[in-house]
């Protein structure tokens, strides 16, 4: 029985990649030694994966920012800014598309589907001139095969690429992206026609939009491309591979009646329904790939019900035609647990990261062949009981306080408006107020202060120093640049889900359990395990040092319920939003303590509200209400003069927009500029929003700086659209990935901007 993986993470057991890309960013390496790394790193999973016993093996799934931006390079779509004319792309171009450059800024980037990872946003018109321009999917393939490991080459669809993009600066509303299906099929066929020429006889195809609620033009669209390919696929076997949800009962008739494909691939962790379509129809004499080892959580798998699902899709599809995979790449999980020398023993036994999650794929293709493994499907049923009755993961004071929040929608008492007056009278701001997002640089030294204080090298009494010294110096900083609500940096912070997680109960933290969200930047996400609640105050010490070495309000700086929850490896043994309302009540708590240190301006980042927005629109309205209901219950027992915050970054938030409303904040802080202004376009139409808001008015994820004109210009745009009283100014996101030495003159910039435009405004009037 054979076994295949989607796709595997790429920064390395120990985020390899991470520091070769940043020292090769810092100028500190040179391109060949960022390829040596990555070639090695590369060459360490197929041989893992061989060794495992994996017979479809990827390649090409290897990104040096990500694989939608490897698409972009391999059609030549380069916005014109970037100066590129023809040739191979090099990493110049890549990186400049990726993360700007001095001169022009970086393309934008969004969440991809429903996860923490983040793609690069193709910027797509009829003028675009499609070449050739990167062979990296070839040159990999054969890299592969020269180590003596057969790989299948994983592509990004045509037509799933083409729906990820976006239309360019000036082109017409009106275009349709798809029409541009007949000027990239031709740049698919040679690509095909080298991999079939250095012998590839599997190629996969990820065309995840099929889960998502398409029209019947775009369904269309994959049978149109997918025929005119057919030629040129003949003698190779080709899996259209989907993930993240059940695909749509019309979407799985055209997916399964595309004209040369040998393979269909299913989730069916998070795509449970799919089942039903495939029993009910599936194409004789096709493979079926069955998903049914989670690739974006860090649970064991259920290792007897997953063989019961595979035996009972054995009898539909044949025993030579299903092949056991992973239900999506598994770039979305931890890389080893081997590496986890630290983690609590029982807690270990109920996990597996990428590569224990290889093994299970394996032992699943052997035990559906008759060849179980006995001692490791016991020792998975061992764990898994352990699990269930372990009295670490139920806490019934924390059970009891969740199922009482039923009856209420947890509001405060006083509409927006009014408290907006309240707190201007407490804090006598001017018109366009400026402040940050919350984190400051994170720099070599404050690092390794908190590296040592974790390793007991310093004592408590040293490392609060440090840190008081730190908070001074951001504190000077912000006073200097006459910013008017402060922040106090986060630098006792590695992490803002991981800093809260170390302080909650039910939760349980890696050494190395890294994943990638974007380029360089890995989050270590917390495991979510049992019943959550809040021991002892997290936040009220640092943010009541930091306000009383300023006269000017300082934000106190929490993460919300739904981005601890998102961000987090959660338990999957009750429903999300149970744990949700678990969080927000030890959140509830933290801002009431805050209130009560003095601090009268409070953030509750919902960074991730949007991500976790379910795929098909059905579920949209569930999630929502849950998720913005988790928000007020954090908030809904402070005072009117107490002003909350909430900040949200790189998704597309148009479409949520009432839901973001019905957060009821005092302001919003949001991504804008990185997108082309798109969240204006919603205030264009005629949306009314009472409350502060701050889109953003530089991107912090690029190192250029923008001018003051630029960024004035940007606030004028918002004002059209936007009134005067509750315009906010400040960055995109936060600063942590920042140096000062770009820090400080862009927040110059940024005040300066603010400062004339409040004297163009008095002077009108």
């Amino acid at each position: 029985m054979a076994s295949h993986i989607v796709g595997y993470p790429r920064m390395g057991p120990k985020r390899e990649l991470k520091f070769a890309l940043e020292s090769f960013w810092d100028g500190k390496s040179t391109a060949d030694d960022l390829k040596k790394v990555s070639a090695d790193l590369r060459s360490d999973i197929w041989k893992q994966m061989s060794a495992a016993g994996i017979k479809y093996i990827p390649s090409n799934t290897f990104a040096y920012y990500d694989q939608v931006l490897d698409t972009t390079a391999m059609l030549g779509a380069v916005p014109p800014r970037y100066g590129w004319n023809s040739g191979e792309i090099g990493f110049d171009v890549y990186f400049s598309m990726a993360r700007g450059n001095a001169s022009v800024p970086a393309m934008e980037m969004t969440k991809w589907f429903d996860t923490n990872y983040h793609y690069i946003v193709p910027e797509l018109g009829p003028e675009v001139k499609f070449s050739y321009a990167s062979h990296k999917a070839v040159n990999e393939y054969k890299e592969a095969k020269a180590l003596g490991v057969e790989t299948v080459p994983v592509l990004v669809g045509p037509v799933s690429y083409l729906l990820l993009s976006k239309l360019a600066k000036g082109v017409d509303k009106s275009f349709d992206l798809l029409s541009l299906l007949p000027k990239i099929l031709p740049i698919y066929k040679e690509v095909i026609a080298e991999l079939k020429g250095a012998g590839a006889t599997w190629i996969q195809f990820d065309e995840p939009l099929f889960v998502m609620d398409l029209e019947g033009h775009k369904l269309q669209a994959f049978s149109g491309a997918y025929s005119e390919l057919e030629s040129t696929l003949s003698g190779l076997n080709v899996l259209v591979e989907t993930y993240f949800a059940d695909v749509p009962a019309e979407a799985y008739k055209t997916l399964t009646s595309l004209k040369g494909v040998t393979a269909f691939g299913f989730d069916l962790i998070r795509g449970t329904k799919t089942i039903d379509l495939i029993k009910s129809s599936f194409p004789e004499g096709k493979y079926l790939f069955a998903g049914v080892v989670d690739g974006r959580n860090i649970w064991a798998n259920d290792l007897a019900a997953s063989l019961i699902t595979l035996q009972s899709l054995e009898g539909v599809v044949g025993k030579d035609k299903l092949v056991v995979s992973t239900s999506c790449s598994l770039l979305h999980t931890a890389v080893d647990l081997v590496n986890e020398t630290k983690l609590d023993a029982e807690i270990k036994s109920w996990l597996a990261f990428a590569a224990q999650k290889v093994v299970e794929v394996d032992a699943l293709a052997k035990a559906l062949a008759g060849q179980t493994n006995q001692s490791f499907f016991s020792a998975n049923a061992e764990a898994l009981s352990s699990r269930r009755s372990s009295p670490r993961v139920t806490n019934q004071s924390v059970q009891k306080a969740a199922a009482d929040l039923k009856g209420s929608d947890h509001r405060r008492a006083t509409e927006v408006t009014a408290r907006l007056d309240a707190q201007q009278k407490k804090l006598n701001l001017p018109i366009l107020p400026t402040t940050t997002i919350g984190s400051f640089p994170q720099t070599v030294e404050l690092r390794r202060v908190r590296r040592e204080y974790k390793a007991k090298k310093i004592s408590e009494e040293d490392y609060v120093k440090a840190i008081k010294e730190e908070i001074k110096k951001v504190v000077d900083i912000q006073e200097e640049l006459d910013i008017d609500v402060l922040v106090h940096g986060e630098p006792e912070r590695n992490d803002m889900v991981e800093y809260f997680g170390e302080q909650l109960s039910g939760f349980a933290f890696t050494a190395n359990g890294w994943v990638q969200s974007y380029g360089s930047r890995c989050v270590k996400p917390p495991i979510i395990y049992g019943d959550v609640s809040r021991p002892k105050p997290m936040t009220v010490f640092w943010s009541s040092t930091a306000q009383s070495m300023t006269k000017r309000p300082m934000k106190g700086m929490l993460t919300g319920p739904v981005t601890i929850l998102n961000w987090s490896f959660v338990r999957n043994d009750q429903p999300r939003h149970e744990t949700c309302y678990q969080i927000a009540l030890a959140i509830k708590d933290e801002v009431e303590d805050l209130e009560k240190g003095g601090i009268g301006v409070i953030q509750i980042d919902e960074a991730a509200l949007r991500e976790g927005l379910p795929l098909r629109k059905a579920e949209h309205s569930f999630y929502l209400d849950w998720a913005v209901h988790s928000f007020r219950i954090t908030n809904c027992g402070v005072q009117d003069s107490t002003q909350i915050h909430t900040h949200m970054c790189y998704s597309h938030f148009n479409d949520i927009i009432h839901s973001i409303i019905d957060m009821d904040a005092d302001v919003i802080t949001i991504e804008n500029s990185r997108s082309d202004e798109k969240l204006l376009s919603v205030f264009r139409e005629g949306v009314k929003y009472g409350a502060g808001i701050g889109p953003g008015v530089y991107d912090i994820h690029s190192p250029r700086i923008p001018s003051t004109d630029e960024i004035a210009d940007r606030v004028n745009k918002m004002l059209a659209v936007l009134e005067q009283n509750i315009l906010w100014v400040n960055p995109d996101c936060g600063l942590k990935t920042r140096k000062y030495t770009e820090v400080k003159p862009a927040l110059k910039n940024m005040v300066d901007a603010a400062k004339l435009i409040r004297s163009q405004l008095s002077s009108a009037n």
